[in-house]
């Protein structure tokens, strides 16, 4: 059964603030053990929404698993939470530098930044001067390079002879591994000159030079630590643009193995699916990565052929549990065996919510997994008795009630909002949005970001209730705001009401920055920040998922950290830390120091507890 007790602990922990943003990693009690000798490489681990009720459940009903292993043998903390936003790109950068958008500047790997010129700005334009800056800063498969109908491929496009067709495979089977995909680039200028398209970039109207990832980055991270030190550093993740976690040096990583998740599983299908459409595809797509650690841990590299030994920071995420949530329907593993259809994410049992037939085959997977990582560590002479493990998540997901979906179409408020501005302010700058991102949390970013032009967009979402009449005035008049989509227990599509935007708490200018924690001359902090009822998304008019991530809710963030490794002893934590509070406790476990961390000296970010 899902233990509730650390769901409370958290929610009373999140009850501290309004969001959960409290630095609750800035006050626990130090009390850390010596830099463990033994310990000379750290494999980092980020299961993708996956909660810290999840791995309850996966425990008590596969007592003999390796996650249940892993948990009793080593230190379980059941009252973890992400930073905020709960995003993949802020939820990752945390893991690796010790810090929140408050020091990192990333706060979603589709943002905006008030100080940046838009891609596609020539250097010529941009040395004239007197442009208007305001950028989308985009860091996702939208960077790569595309086939002529726009397609991304699983080799982000660098063209790997022979690549596509990408035979069939059983999900964990890393026999059977299709291996040309291997080939794809990993050292940081590869990445970068092959894999990443400049003209997708926002550009600096300092330098006039177009910004990559790594650049927008505004600490360091362990990887650049490490590699001070001359040890080796390797990561696996889901696009090119995770060449962020370079640090603002831009070689942190020696190898980063980043096959396209976006890309097509088929070639010869114009606009065809890619490996998040399916759940059985993206357990194929981690297995990629899976190998490619495997590799790492033998001593070589992803690509297995060359042995340059053991990373010391290396690691990867997985997706297949993040999909197994949000898709409402999909084929899954069972037993080894594919099954046509099931419903995604939770069903209930005994008025609790369980992961249904998608996310246990997929959590089953995670376990296949992380055993063939055990195995192969302790297979190996160099990391057997010398490897620590840190399972974690980058961010949960919500809701796991079905009952608590409600999707509001973003295009429809967002559009209002704009006409209502227009009509209402019509000599001010158009339209009021210049950027927004909403999963499940709202993050606004205006064109007219004065106290006028927050507060309007403040009280317009306040009073966006679907049935509720709204006057825009000019030419549109008046509208009613339409019904937002939720799902029965079947998977069908049902209407559901809502309230002011789907939104319990809107933080406009002065108030978002507040909550963040930046002075007012940020200029990459939302210019307001809505925290989203339980169960609201913001996405189209089907019922395309059934959950989501970004926002701010329990759900969201509450995620497992484990700890197991040589002189690790069994142990539960139930005092609140924090996701971020894992970097500084890897570089103390390879006997490096912690405030080399520069998040780690801005934030306060202590080491995690008892350890």
């Amino acid at each position: 059964m899902i233990k509730k007790n650390t769901i409370l602990a958290c929610a009373v922990g999140l009850a501290l603030s309004a969001t959960g943003l409290s630095a609750v990693a800035t006050t626990n009690t130090a009390g850390f053990s010596q830099p463990n000798a033994h310990i000379k490489h750290v494999l980092l681990i980020s299961v993708d929404g996956l909660h810290q009720n999840d791995l309850d459940w996966f425990v008590t009903n596969n007592p003999s698993s390796t996650l249940a292993s892993l948990a009793s043998k080593g230190v379980v903390y059941n009252n973890a939470q992400t930073t905020f936003p709960s995003d993949s790109f802020p939820g990752m950068v945390a893991q690796v530098t010790g810090g929140t958008p408050a020091s990192t500047g990333i706060y979603y790997d589709d943002s905006y930044s008030h100080a940046l010129l838009p891609q596609g700005t020539t250097q010529a334009n941009c040395l004239k001067g007197g442009l208007k800056t305001g950028a989308e800063v985009y860091y996702a498969e939208v960077i790569e390079k595309t086939t002529a109908a726009g397609d991304f491929m699983l080799d982000a496009f660098q063209g790997i002879p022979n690549l596509y067709p990408i035979a069939s495979f059983t999900p964990g089977d890393l026999a059977n591994v299709p291996t040309d995909i291997y080939k794809l680039m990993g050292a940081p200028d590869d990445i970068r000159n092959a894999l990443i398209d400049p003209s997708t970039l926002p550009v600096d109207p300092v330098t006039c030079n177009v910004v990559y990832p790594h650049q927008y980055m505004q600490v360091n991270t362990i990887f650049e630590v490490a590699r001070s030190k001359g040890m080796r550093t390797a990561w696996s993740d889901k696009h090119a643009a995770y060449e962020i976690l370079n640090g603002p040096s831009g070689y942190g990583i020696d190898d980063l193995f980043s096959p396209e998740i976006n890309g097509l599983v088929d070639d010869t299908v114009v606009g065809g699916p890619d490996w998040t459409s399916d759940n059985v595809s993206t357990q194929r797509y981690d297995t990629f990565k899976v190998l490619a650690v495997v590799n790492e841990i033998n001593g070589y590299d992803h690509s297995g052929k060359n042995s340059p030994g053991t990373p010391a920071i290396f690691g990867m995420n997985f997706q297949s549990v993040s999909t197994a949530q949000k898709l409402n329907t999909s084929s899954y593993m069972s037993n080894g065996t594919v099954m046509t259809s099931g419903l995604g994410g939770y069903v209930t049992s005994g008025n609790t919510q369980v992961p249904g037939p998608v996310l246990q085959g997929a959590l089953a997977f995670i376990d296949n997994s992380l055993k063939q990582f055990v195995d192969a560590i302790n297979s190996n002479t160099a990391t057997k008795g010398h490897t620590a493990i840190i399972v974690s998540a980058k961010h949960g997901q919500s809701p796991q009630n079905r009952s608590d979906l409600t999707i509001i179409n973003d295009t429809t408020m967002l559009t209002t909002l704009n006409e209502a501005w227009a009509a209402q302010h019509p000599t001010a700058a158009q339209p009021l949005v210049a950027h927004a991102m909403d999963d499940d949390g709202v993050l606004l970013w205006l064109n007219d970001n004065s106290t006028t032009g927050t507060t309007f967009a403040k009280n317009f979402l306040t009073s966006y209730t679907s049935g509720a009449t709204i006057n825009i005035g000019g030419a549109t008049g008046s509208i009613t705001v339409p019904a937002g989509i939720g799902s029965d227990a079947s998977g069908n599509s049902i209407s559901k009401n809502f309230t002011q935007a789907g939104l319990s708490k809107i933080y406009a200018g002065n108030d978002a920055r507040t909550l963040i924690g930046v002075k007012s001359t940020d200029q990459r902090v939302p210019d307001l920040i809505g925290i989203g009822q339980q169960g609201a998304l913001w996405a189209g008019s089907k019922l395309s998922k059934v959950a989501e991530h970004g926002g701010g809710a329990v759900q969201d963030r509450h995620v497992p950290i484990v700890v197991w490794g040589t002189s690790v002893t069994g142990k539960t934590v139930t005092s609140a830390v924090e996701t971020r509070q894992i970097a500084p406790t890897i570089l103390h476990l390879l006997g490096l120091d912690p405030s080399a961390l520069e998040a780690v000296h801005i934030e306060k970010t202590k080491l995690l507890p008892h350890f």
